[in-house]
């Protein structure tokens, strides 16, 4: 190309390398005189040579580590049933990108079935026979994914689903997709602040069952602290928009979950308690788990009292400075909800160059019930 461009006159002399890069301005000026037609061949030389660096260039940053990725293809990843309705959400090309996942694709499009890169199956429309697995036409070597985000104590049917699944997205720390429902994460704004209590302790309840250790425990509870009791079990039911400013009020929050197992912590503990601005009072897995995701002083475990007594003294007895020493935590990080199945099934594209194509849960309740 060098070569090429080389006035026969010598005053176009370009025999050093690049000269289009560092001397251009004095290959114009000593072409002035040149004949036109090397005049526009000196100009067809740098475009050309500059053209040539372009690629060059480009070519390097793809060749070096750290260099501009390679885009990767976009996955498409089906949801053979949205989870509680029939209906899916709007599911628009960006959907993933919102959340921070680029070439991820969500589909409740049934007829994908055979190009999906992964489908998902929520349990609780398999254990209700709203829906079924298509096993005769199940593409070979395409990912399967169970989902669920309830406890074991509500889960039941999986005996039927052995040496199906390849994946489970659940909340469990040791799923191949891990979804919480929510966690705490880094803050430098200025810490918000704390809304006024006038009220002792609260507890939102729909499915009460006196068989349940959450009920066991609010009753031996319930004689030595005032504990107002809302949702349907008590016949006082508090609209979407009115359970976080109603909590607030309250000094403390019963985040009993209705089962205890392994990681199992609800928005009984993110949203009800921590979202709400009161003091989470734990009934769910070891304080260990609890302490996994967030520090430790900021909530108060049930299984650190001998009696429900000595709790509820513990409680009524605490100054105003140990009270406020559970929200340390809000100086520097904020709570982050993950209740949005657009997000948690994004998730898997995320997950998905990690896990193994060859996995399969032979006897999925065993781990599950594990």
């Amino acid at each position: 190309v060098i070569s090429g461009c080389l006035c026969w006159r010598g005053c176009c002399d370009l025999k050093t390398s690049f000269p289009w890069v560092t001397n251009s301005r004095r290959l114009w000026m000593n072409c002035i005189g040149c004949n036109p037609v090397w005049r526009l061949r000196a100009w067809g030389c740098l475009a050309g040579g500059t053209t040539l660096m372009v690629i060059w260039l480009f070519w390097l940053l793809r060749s070096v580590p750290g260099g501009a990725p390679a885009p990767q293809p976009t996955l498409t990843i089906l949801i053979w049933h949205w989870p509680f309705t029939n209906r899916s959400p709007e599911l628009s090309s960006d959907t993933c990108t919102r959340y921070g996942m680029a070439s991820c694709h969500l589909s409740a499009n049934r007829s994908l079935l055979a190009s999906a890169d992964a489908v998902v199956f929520h349990h609780r429309e398999l254990q209700t026979r709203h829906s079924r697995l298509p096993l005769d036409q199940r593409p070979h070597g395409q990912p399967w994914v169970w989902a669920t985000m309830e406890s074991p104590s509500n889960t039941h049917g999986l005996r039927h689903f052995r040496g199906i699944f390849n994946w489970v997205l659940s909340y469990r720390r040791d799923s191949d997709i891990f979804v919480p429902y929510g966690r705490l994460e880094p803050f430098s704004g200025p810490t918000p602040p704390l809304p006024a209590k006038s009220r002792m302790a609260a507890w939102v309840v729909s499915n009460f069952q006196e068989r349940q250790q959450r009920a066991k425990l609010y009753r031996q509870l319930a004689p030595h602290l005032k504990v107002d009791v809302f949702g349907r079990a008590s016949g006082r039911p508090l609209c979407p928009n009115c359970l976080l400013p109603t909590v607030a009020r309250y000094r403390f929050y019963l985040s009993f979950e209705n089962s205890q197992h392994r990681d199992y912590i609800t928005e009984k503990f993110w949203r009800n308690a921590l979202a709400a601005g009161a003091v989470p009072v734990v009934l769910g897995p070891p304080r260990t788990t609890y302490e996994a995701f967030v520090p430790p002083d900021a909530f108060i475990h049930v299984d650190d009292f001998s009696s429900a007594r000595e709790l509820a003294v513990f409680l009524v007895s605490m100054n105003e400075s140990r009270y406020r020493g559970f929200f340390a935590w809000r100086d520097r990080l904020r709570v982050r909800l993950l209740n949005d199945w657009r997000e948690r099934f994004c998730t898997i594209c995320a997950r998905y160059p990690y896990l193994p194509r060859s996995q399969v849960y032979e006897d999925l309740e065993s781990w599950f019930q594990a």
